[in-house]
């Protein structure tokens, strides 16, 4: 058995299609949406992702306004930029690209955003309403993992899915969105006893550890659907730097029913997913009927 590819970038731009036509529609009721990407520093990778981001946000018909602050910028000009644009109307979405240098206190710093226009889905007022199943605006690389799931079972209720991983940005949201759709939901995590074993009792898997390729096929249920949310550089055989998630890709495909590759799965839903918090933000401030989707 072979597993069917999950192509996160097609359905990423249908998103994003999706998305682009309801921002036609509230501009035409006189509002743009805006989102303003705050970079601290020149980290290579940070500035790549920012300018992916900035691109995708034109292209949708969004307004990007972008802030570049210096590396050693003290934490109170990074928190007079967050006040000035939490005070401005035309910015519906506000995110501050992490990770943040060390003399700054980030979650001083996310906490600082106003919670209608934190499109990262971080402030604890968020996190809050997400974990008591309440609207509100939700971290994006865990509702692209969803989603992601949904393109291939029609429901996930009283699926079996595990999420090896317990962070604030992945793992902890993507359980609560899992749990909305009630699927059953075990997070599990270093500390954790017999990985493995867990892992094969999986419908659904969703790897966000960090640590290259650690998933073996061997640890996969059959026909189980995998959502890969690691991004790893490791050197290839030629010596080159390779991109490969937390999953042994080639020995998953075997065993998987569903995988998504790296690159191409998780990460363009992030940005469409950012698109789509954007949109609603923007909605619920000016009273517009929000998405559908």
């Amino acid at each position: 058995m072979t597993a069917r590819i999950i192509n996160g970038k097609s359905i990423a731009a249908e998103l994003r299609g999706r998305i682009a036509r309801d921002v036609a529609r509230v501009a035409a009721q006189g509002v743009v949406p805006g989102i303003a990407v705050v970079l601290v520093g020149e980290d290579p990778a940070s500035s790549v992702y920012v300018r992916s981001k900035s691109k995708a946000v034109a292209e949708a018909g969004m307004r990007a306004v972008d802030h570049t602050l210096r590396a050693t910028c003290d934490e109170a000009e990074l928190l007079d930029v967050i006040a000035a644009l939490n005070a401005d109307a035309a910015v519906n979405g506000i995110l501050v690209q992490l990770p943040l240098p060390k003399q700054i206190d980030s979650q001083r710093v996310i906490a600082a955003i106003d919670p209608a226009k934190d499109v990262d889905g971080f402030h604890p007022l968020n996190a809050g309403r997400l974990a008591r199943g309440l609207p509100g605006l939700v971290p994006c690389t865990p509702l692209g993992c969803v989603m992601l799931a949904k393109s291939v079972h029609t429901s996930l209720s009283g699926l079996e899915a595990v999420v090896l991983g317990r962070s604030n940005i992945v793992g902890k949201p993507v359980a609560q969105l899992l749990l909305a759709e009630n699927a059953t939901v075990t997070i599990a995590h270093s500390k954790t006893r017999d990985l493995p074993a867990l892992c094969r009792r999986a419908d659904i898997l969703i790897a966000a550890i960090g640590r290259p390729e650690m998933v073996r096929g061997d640890w996969i249920k059959p026909g189980a659907t995998v959502i890969d949310v690691g991004i790893n550089r490791v050197a290839g055989e030629d010596g080159k730097a390779r991109m490969v998630g937390d999953v042994a890709y080639v020995e998953a495909e075997k065993v998987a029913g569903a995988i998504t590759p790296v690159p191409g799965g998780v990460g363009p839903m992030t940005i469409a997913c950012l698109l789509l918090n954007t949109l609603r933000a923007t909605c619920a401030q000016n009273g517009l009927a929000e998405p559908s989707f």
